[in-house]
């Protein structure tokens, strides 16, 4: 039986290109097995979609999130700037996070991103549950937003404004 914040949840992606809603529904799959106890706390703001993985249900113990805009999709470390990445695969240089851009999910799967993933659930303040399915949380819906979609009429690249990202 499909919850009321499944039917969000779906609505929401719904709003980005079929390239995007694949990836992001892709990502997401490939989170849920790989953290199957964690909560996703969903915000589709002004500038951006994001589904937050936490041990528990509070915002500030999310250690990763898939972010999603018009121009891409992407992993957001949310204590990125103290992992070790002796690849340089991680983006950014905040005092915090750190992302990578994606254009599959099988990203997910390459050793040194699946070690990201790890070292980041095992520094998490609180240990992500491994046993029970975690919660599926609308935190917050913005009234206004920016498009989800790039603009047709101007032309989109070819690789759809992920320049950079991780291929598989």
């Amino acid at each position: 039986m499909r919850t009321e914040a499944e039917t969000l949840l779906s609505g929401f992606i719904g709003k980005f290109g079929p390239r995007h809603q694949v990836l992001i529904r892709a990502v997401r799959q490939a989170l849920r097995r790989r953290f199957p106890g964690a909560h996703e706390l969903v915000y589709d703001n002004y500038n951006f979609f994001v589904i937050g993985y936490c041990p528990t249900e509070r915002p500030s113990d999310c250690i990763l999130s898939v972010t999603a805009a018009a121009n891409g999709v992407g992993l957001c470390f949310l204590h990125g700037a103290t992992l070790p990445d002796p690849g340089k695969i991680l983006a950014g240089s905040g005092k915090q996070t750190r992302f990578l851009r994606l254009e599959s999910a099988s990203v997910l799967k390459r050793p040194e991103v699946a070690a990201l993933l790890s070292i980041a659930a095992a520094r998490s303040k609180a240990p992500m549950p491994s046993i029970a399915r975690g919660k599926l949380i609308i935190r917050s819906v913005s009234a206004r937003q920016r498009p989800r979609r790039k603009d047709a009429g101007r032309g989109a690249r070819a690789n759809d404004g992920i320049s950079g990202a991780l291929k598989s």
